[in-house]
């Protein structure tokens, strides 16, 4: 199965409709370790990116993710705007012109996202922060290329929750979570959560 620039669109727009549904969520879990805003945040960037492709998509896949990023770049602020902006902007960058995605070009797009999420936040696994879902789910992928792009994306998210949940004993060493040290045993990242959540409601919205 292939997927064009139509269905990255609606895989942004499923992500849009799973961030929305999961705002407060996101917020609660920011509430004690960071600004309270993630949810918010992303919320109203997801939400102006589907306004944006309501008007137009672009014409290939690369170019619905960048118009992703610089949207997102534009409207959410912290850190989470610059990061997922960049992921964006990285497999879009990856991707180049190609018309139609196979799943070597997903399982590239994810792995180009998580590179330039680590060169953008200075993050490794184990910092209690987004790359501890992103980092397994982009090795999940591509362990998982045989099975499609279907497939690959189902493994991803699976490896996401995992890698999200692996955050709350951590102590966090970035973002504003590591000002608190010791206290921030405990608490799932949000950064990581919001990251599941995107790739599953991917996986699913292609399943």
């Amino acid at each position: 199965m292939g997927c064009d620039a139509a269905a990255v669109a609606a895989l942004l727009r499923a992500g849009a409709a799973t961030i929305a549904e999961h705002r407060v969520e996101l917020t609660d879990l920011d509430r004690p370790i960071g600004d309270s805003d993630h949810g918010e945040n992303l919320n109203r960037g997801f939400t102006a990116v589907v306004s944006t492709l309501d008007t137009a998509v672009p014409e290939t896949p690369g170019g619905v993710l960048k118009l992703a990023a610089t949207t997102l770049i534009s409207k959410v602020g912290g850190a989470a705007g610059p990061l997922y902006g960049t992921a964006f902007l990285r497999a879009a960058t990856t991707l180049g012109d190609k018309s139609e995605l196979d799943a070597a070009s997903v399982v590239a797009a994810l792995q180009a996202a998580l590179a330039g999420v680590v060169a953008r936040g200075k993050a490794d696994v184990g910092d209690a922060t987004m790359v501890d879902a992103l980092s397994p789910a982009a090795a999940a992928a591509e362990a998982s290329e045989n099975n499609g792009i279907a497939g690959l994306l189902a493994a991803a998210a699976d490896a996401a929750d995992q890698g999200a949940q692996s955050t709350v004993p951590l102590v966090a060493r970035k973002g504003r979570a590591s000002y608190l040290g010791e206290r921030s045993v405990g608490h799932l990242d949000p950064g990581a959560r919001s990251t599941a959540l995107l790739l599953r409601a991917f996986a699913e919205a292609v399943r």
